[in-house]
């Protein structure tokens, strides 16, 4: 595809208004009228041996991060983090009331925020009371986001004893100009010294996130941070286009707009990270993933069980995820669930022994249906459309307003359609959003 057609596409297609789709539909759908009563009811449905993925979210950070989009609470004082996980244990026991026995769980994650920032005394006792609550198989995935800036020792020890085996670690970029431009300073000493650490406590599962598209950053400061983080030899890495939103996040408005990379430079930058990444023995996954091929990553990627869920490309295949925290969200058999958004909000029902959902969606056949072909499509760039209707027993003539706008990007040289096998081409892997897309029946279409 020529220069001046890609620069075309990534306007069409690649703009910061589109969804990630690690859920559909997205959070912009959730209502109230899925509360606190209706996920008590789902949950006291759950199998008693249907495993199921723990997520707890960790919402505070020492500094703030320009290039942020998640809410944070920026503090240097442990005492606000220990009030809040004061109330987190609290939603684990409310929580676990409503569960069946000894309910199984496979994987945990904990996420942020920053969450090695809280003290390791109480992280382990959050793991124990998670071991109480739930049956944590001896196999499971217990992972952590990990800033190095604020990573210790006693911290590293801390994840050792709970069994801590996968550490995502926060790297952006390595440049110093483009880390002084969005406020995240870390030296590659720093990132160095984190790894080893976690190493040494037998976190042997290393992820990196990189990210494209920052301020004064160039194709050769891209290329570098990829070279730099390959010799750590992190088992993935997730390369995240930014997305400068400043209406929506204050924090981005510190941000040096004429600083940004416009659509050309992004197209090549993100490019150069992936050839190298590639180059250096990495598989490339979905949309912005990319796995050492005796990662989890990769082979679930090859043996097709490779998932797009809330935390994005996964290789677990549960149906359910129990958030916990403020703002957390779950995801059911029946639909999906959203803790309430602020910390003072979370912490009254919590006190009161009930359930901190805000809101949710209560999934329909074609939701499903909408769904499974987004996610087969931010995983494998393709989705046999005419298979997923016949698995959910759904008519496709619903569809119709989806296949006119597989017209528009076939037309574009985006996709290729072969009999409702959708196909989109290894060239425009950066326009996988606006394909997604086209079967998201929510979304108001922009004008093309």
């Amino acid at each position: 595809m020529r220069a001046e057609s890609s620069i075309f596409v990534s306007k069409k297609y690649s703009g910061a208004h589109l969804p990630w789709y690690t859920i559909y539909p997205t959070i912009q759908e959730f209502s109230s009228e899925v509360g606190a009563h209706t996920y008590e009811q789902w949950l006291r449905s759950l199998e008693t041996d249907d495993a199921v993925s723990l997520y707890l979210h960790i919402p505070f950070c020492r500094s703030m991060c320009w290039y942020c989009g998640f809410p944070t609470s920026i503090t240097r004082l442990d005492t606000l983090i220990i009030n809040y996980l004061a109330g987190l244990r609290e939603e684990i026991r409310v929580v676990a009331e409503q569960t069946p026995q000894a309910l199984p769980v496979r994987d945990v994650h904990f996420g942020g925020g920053s969450p090695t920032i809280m003290p390791p005394a109480d992280f382990l006792s959050l793991m124990e009371l998670l071991r109480g609550c739930f049956a944590l198989e001896n196999a499971a995935n217990i992972a952590i986001e990990v800033d190095p800036r604020t990573f210790t020792t006693d911290m590293a020890e801390a994840l050792e004893k709970a069994g801590v085996n996968r550490a995502s670690v926060g790297v952006q970029s390595f440049d110093p100009i483009v880390q002084k431009a969005i406020n995240r300073v870390q030296s590659e000493a720093q990132v160095m010294t984190a790894v080893e650490n976690l190493r040494l406590h037998g976190v042997g599962r290393i992820n990196f996130d990189l990210m494209f598209g920052l301020p004064y950053q160039t194709v050769q400061s891209c290329r570098q941070s990829a070279l730099l983080a390959i010799a750590m030899r992190p088992d993935r890495l997730a390369v995240f286009a930014y997305s400068h939103v400043p209406s929506y996040r204050k924090n981005q408005r510190l941000i040096d707009r004429s600083a940004l990379p416009d659509l050309a430079a992004r197209a090549e930058q993100a490019s150069v990270m992936a050839d190298t990444l590639v180059a250096a023995g990495y598989v490339q996954i979905g949309l912005d993933h990319f796995a050492l091929p005796h990662d989890e990553l990769a082979l679930a990627h090859r043996t097709g069980r490779l998932r797009r869920n809330s935390l994005g490309y996964s290789a677990e295949t549960r149906q359910t995820v129990i958030g916990f925290g403020a703002s957390a969200i779950g995801r059911c058999r029946e639909g999906y669930v959203q803790n309430e958004l602020t910390q003072s909000f979370y912490n009254r029902p919590i006190a009161s022994g009930h359930l901190a959902t805000s809101r949710g969606y209560r999934l329909t056949i074609e939701d499903r249906v909408r769904a499974a072909i987004i996610e087969q499509l931010m995983c494998y760039l393709e989705a046999d459309v005419p298979a997923i209707c016949t698995a959910h027993g759904f008519d496709p003539i619903h569809l119709r307003s989806s296949a006119k706008q597989l017209d528009i990007l076939a037309e574009d040289g985006i996709v290729d359609v072969d009999d409702g096998l959708i196909r989109v081409r290894q060239e425009c892997r950066f326009a996988l959003r606006g394909v997604a897309a086209a079967f998201d029946a929510f979304l108001g279409r922009p004008s093309l």
